[in-house]
């Protein structure tokens, strides 16, 4: 049986340390879903979700085994209708693990044939979060460094 991990994220914008997640993460699933949510906490988003579906699939152009969509609905419920039995997410530190573990009990109950995997962020990424690179992006600065694309 093949191997489907969804990561799901808002990736607002999707980060080295998203791609480095994604890159390991292909080292245990045969295919992972990139699957972009609209997070009902979040307004509005800053990147737009079609040019950050075009950027990221420009990522994996090489890579037959990553898929990018965007979703509206439960994440436990994309996940079944993809036969994606896992959920990878990265940690970058103990707050992480807190928010993750919670999401990751109620994806549980929701579906009870799913696993959450999680990666720990490597060293070099930890410090890299969507928020402060929007920040950052909104005032002028240079966030190449940062992004597997330009913007």
């Amino acid at each position: 049986m093949k191997k489907i991990a969804l990561f799901p994220g808002s990736f607002d914008p999707y980060t080295n340390g998203h791609h480095d997640i994604v890159l390991r993460g292909l080292n245990l699933f045969d295919e992972i879903i990139i699957g972009i949510g609209h997070n009902t906490s979040k307004k509005n988003r800053y990147f737009d979700i079609d040019m950050m579906v075009d950027k990221i699939k420009s990522i994996y152009t090489d890579q037959p085994g990553v898929k990018v969509l965007v979703y509206d609905e439960l994440t436990s419920s994309l996940a079944k209708s993809h036969q994606a039995r896992y959920l990878l997410r990265g940690l970058r530190n103990t707050t992480d693990f807190e928010y993750e573990n919670t999401i990751s009990q109620m994806n549980r109950y929701l579906n009870e044939e799913l696993e959450t995997v999680f990666l720990i962020t490597s060293p070099e990424y930890a410090a890299i979060s969507s928020t402060i690179i929007r920040e950052v992006h909104r005032y002028g600065g240079n966030v190449d460094k940062f992004l597997p694309y330009s913007v």
